[in-house]
């Protein structure tokens, strides 16, 4: 028999539907015990009175499940029972919580148990987004029997790739995310006290952000030491190897559970990259249906069309986002014929919001009017797009043509110490220390560490080659990297390349508006392989690849396409200190002078996917 803690039965009328409607049946923090004895607290949506065996949808979150009651009202009160389940160590539920990695047996025992419920037909769709993404992508890897469909949102995915380690660079979002969350749903915040002093190291986590690296015991995180235990671990350890195998699924698609698999990103989210890529591979392993939609979004916000500095048209949203999942969920877990596969945003396997093709104005709200629309498509990457590299020239140009005979070069001190800041781009987790999306790029009084009014153009560390303004529209839609030649005075260093979006001064934007558009990272010491390290030879040329995410836009006619070469993005990316010693446990920093080549036989160049329109 199942424990039952703090059991609720109520009766609630749900939100946004008639009165007729069916009241729900809502059971509170059932104990469900896993294999190891540990009991995770879970929630049961039902239709009040319910005599059938229903299709479960499921999320798995480290969020506190109680933040689920309009999912659950809303699938409850459309034929389905909803379990809302806290993770391991979360919330409500026993145990010590693990960075993704119980979340595959532990969704299995969850299965399980919902496959022997009365209200059961034990057929499981999965709902959640970021890290309640991942908790679906690791029941898909563990091949749960009773699993049949998921919608894995902005997900936790192939962390040692790209998104968590970034070829070599750890992704500071998650230095936030521990520092955010130790205190609050954690074993330790149940003491308040306890609770009390983790709250006043996230507060003043603008200023721990100065005295990284994080040593063990030396700050408050001591006292969440799993927490503090691994994020010691996740930031020392650059490697893409065991450490970061819990769901990895370019590593073997075939783990994967072939069933449908709707996987749903955006242009400026901090996975975009690994769901476009989780798409190639699933959609060449999987014999079922793999679907992908990618919109103008930054993280979790795909029911808004306006993202950072920018407006992306009111297309750009999705309208009501529980009607869109519940569309998917009726096709494939109780086979009604609907819109899968035949009509928008379902029409084809692949789904594009193709940014760039507004009119340049500024709102009504103060934001770029960048827009875009909708385009169905049948693949990822598109076939048709033509891999165009634009090299880098002397004199800061940017062309599709190469000179074989007009070598160069270009230097600059990187100072750890002064990093060149973050302005937007693909993040989540960035709460009070980044800015997620498009922006200008100009400081502000939205940027902590840029608040002057001053572009990232005039620093002496950034390095700018753009095209002449352009005759013609220019679609760019694909996987878009950065290949360069270069130097260093260091044993390590970084190097850091953005792709900008350039309008031409106009009358709403007297200074022109340089646009980000998509930005990458490469760690000197991992740009052979990202499962070994070699430090460099100060002074000796190499060959480096910048992997960005990737986009769709339209560089407009008059427009000119730019990219910036750096070695830092902070705090986007951890800084390097040049020093070559083991990440993360340096005292030391020193200027590096790095050093761009171009021409001759160091092309450096941008490649992009070139979509003639």
């Amino acid at each position: 028999m199942i424990q039952r803690i703090a059991l609720a039965t109520v009766f609630l009328a749900v939100f946004g539907l008639h009165a007729q409607e069916p009241a729900i049946k809502v059971e509170k923090s059932i104990m469900v015990p896993m294999r190891d004895g540990v009991k995770l607290a879970t929630d049961v949506y039902l239709p009040a009175g319910n005599a059938e065996k229903l299709p479960v949808i499921l999320t798995r979150t480290p969020y506190n499940k109680d933040g689920n009651k309009r999912y659950g009202e809303f699938f409850a009160a459309n034929g389905y029972a909803f379990v809302a389940q806290d993770t391991r160590g979360r919330y409500a539920s026993e145990g010590i919580w693990h960075w993704m990695t119980d979340d595959g047996k532990d969704g299995a025992d969850c299965a399980a148990w919902i496959a022997a419920q009365p209200w059961s037909n034990g057929r499981i769709g999965m709902v959640g987004t970021s890290y309640v993404g991942g908790t679906q992508h690791a029941m898909a890897l563990e091949k749960v029997p009773q699993l049949t469909t998921v919608i894995p949102v902005d997900a936790v995915s192939n962390m040692g790739r790209q998104s968590m380690r970034n070829a070599g660079a750890f992704e500071m979002r998650f230095w936030n995310w521990i520092m955010l969350n130790a205190g609050k749903g954690s074993n330790a915040a149940l003491d308040p006290a306890t609770q009390a002093e983790l709250k006043e190291m996230a507060d003043h986590r603008w200023d721990y952000l100065s005295l990284l690296p994080l040593r063990p015991g030396s700050t408050p995180l001591k006292l969440a030491p799993e927490y503090e235990d691994w994020l010691i671990q996740a930031m020392r350890h650059g490697k893409d190897d065991a450490f970061w195998a819990q769901n990895n699924i370019l590593a073997d698609p075939s783990r994967y559970k072939d069933m449908p698999v709707y996987l749903v990103g955006g242009w400026y989210d901090s996975w975009a990259g690994n769901t476009a890529a989780n798409f190639t591979a699933l959609s060449k392993t999987l014999k079922s249906d793999v679907y992908l939609i990618m919109g103008p979004w930054i993280h979790g916000a795909q029911g808004k069309s306006k993202h950072g500095q920018v407006d992306f048209g009111a297309e750009a949203a999705i309208a009501n986002e529980l009607a869109w999942r519940k569309e998917w969920f009726d096709h494939w877990m109780k086979g009604i014929d609907n819109s899968v596969g035949k009509a928008a945003p379902f029409a084809s396997k692949v789904r594009l919001f193709v940014m760039g093709t507004g009119d340049g104005g500024k709102t009504k709200d103060g934001l770029l009017n960048h827009g875009g629309s909708w385009r169905d498509e049948n693949e990822w990457p598109l076939a048709r797009a033509k891999r165009t590299p634009f090299y880098l020239h002397a004199d800061g140009l940017l062309s599709d043509v190469r000179r074989t005979n007009d070598g160069g070069s270009v230097s600059y001190d990187f100072d750890p110490k002064n990093p060149v800041p973050t302005l937007g781009g693909n993040i989540s987790s960035g709460d009070g220390i980044m800015q997620q999306g498009a922006w200008d790029q100009r400081g502000g009084e939205k940027f902590w560490n840029w608040q002057k009014p001053i572009p990232l153009s005039a620093r002496p560390d950034v390095c700018v080659f753009e095209t002449p303004p352009l005759g013609e529209d220019i679609e760019v839609t694909g996987e878009i990297e950065v290949k360069l030649w270069a130097s260093s005075s260091a044993l390590d260093t970084d190097f850091t390349a953005k792709l900008i979006d350039v309008y031409p001064p106009s009358a709403d934007w007297p200074h022109g508006f340089d646009l980000n558009l998509t930005d990458g990272i490469v760690r000197a010491r991992f740009r052979e392989s990202l499962q070994e390290e070699k430090l460099m030879e100060p002074g000796k040329v190499y060959p480096f690849t910048i992997k960005l995410y990737p986009t769709s836009n339209v560089f407009k006619k008059g427009h000119r396409i730019r990219v910036d070469i750096s070695s830092s993005n902070f705090p986007r990316f951890d800084v390097n200190p040049n020093t070559g010693e083991p990440l993360q446990q340096q005292r030391r920093t020193v200027i590096a002078t790095n050093t761009i080549y171009y021409g001759g036989e160091h092309p450096s160049h941008i490649v992009l996917p070139w979509v003639k329109r």
